[in-house]
């Protein structure tokens, strides 16, 4: 089992680097990579696999254990990638790799992640003032914007059809406003008795709409309407509607009490974030040194 430290770049260790690259990136193998392709595939292992030997071969990854179970899972999940044992084996030997290398790559990789868990562990404590001065310099984030609650009648154009040619479309519409004669009550009743959408079945719900989500000219009208208003007739290009806007919910912010847990989260996951990286730096700056 490899404990850390460097790896020659010739080593079956860097050549999961490769392939893992080379599939990250373009979804290939390296063997199949044009030669600018494995250039950079070549160049992005180098230094995942520099740093990752950094890290291995640092003070705070001496006391990591990682078990024969978690290896074996690590190499079933790699193997159920392939159709069977047969192709998985293939793959690994195209690569210049096999099981016991691959289980040794494996190794370093989940070393190399308990690491930065350990390191991000000791990033300082999100306090209830960094998330409010979040919440407050990120209040965009937060604004929810006007919706509108409505139902609609369809009668499509299609000239095929005598009775939805659009004059006729058009004077059928005209007679179903005509009977509806606002009553708003009776709108889903005459969605589901006369409506072409598939919506009718539930008395041409919409459902709450948020601007730019219907057709511009339904979108157009269903936010300049009151509550409780039935529309004229509209044209749009699947033939003719008439709208109900049923509620109107304005536009607010999303009060803090809502959003602490996730702003919280979002900080915590940034801090560790950054003290990983200052982390790697410090390591690098040393080997550079």
């Amino acid at each position: 089992m490899i404990l850390g430290g460097q790896q020659s770049k010739t080593s079956p260790e860097f050549n999961y680097h490769l392939l893992r690259n080379a599939l990250e990136r373009f979804g290939r193998n390296p063997g199949q990579l044009e030669p600018e392709e494995f250039q950079q595939v070549y160049t992005t292992a180098s230094k995942s696999f520099e740093l990752e030997s950094l890290v291995l071969a640092s003070p705070e990854a001496k006391g990591v254990i990682i078990s024969e179970q978690q290896l074996d899972l690590s190499v079933e999940e790699v193997a159920s990638r392939y159709a069977n044992r047969d192709e998985f084996l293939q793959d690994l030997e195209a690569n210049d790799l096999d099981e016991e290398s691959l289980r040794q790559a494996l190794y370093r990789e989940l070393m190399f992640d308990s690491v930065l868990q350990i390191v991000a562990a000791n990033s300082p404590d999100v306090s209830d003032i960094d998330v409010n001065l979040f919440y407050a310099m990120h209040h965009e984030r937060f604004e929810l914007p006007e919706q509108r609650q409505g139902r609609h009648i369809l009668i499509t154009v299609n000239p095929n059809f005598p009775e939805n040619t659009a004059e006729t479309a058009r004077e059928r519409m005209a007679q179903i406003l005509e009977k509806l004669a606002g009553r708003t009550n009776r709108f889903p009743e005459f969605a589901k008795r006369y409506s072409e959408c598939p919506s009718a079945m539930e008395g041409g719900k919409l459902g709450e709409v948020k601007r730019g989500q219907l057709y511009p000219e339904l979108d157009a009208m269903l936010f300049s309407m009151q509550e409780n208003e039935i529309s004229p007739v509209i044209a749009s290009e699947m033939g003719y509607h008439i709208l109900l806007c049923e509620m109107i919910q304005p536009a607010k912010r999303v009060p803090i009490s809502k959003v602490k847990t996730k702003i919280r989260e979002i900080l915590e996951q940034r801090q560790s974030r950054n003290c990983q990286k200052a982390w790697l730096a410090s390591l690098q700056k040393v080997s550079n040194a």
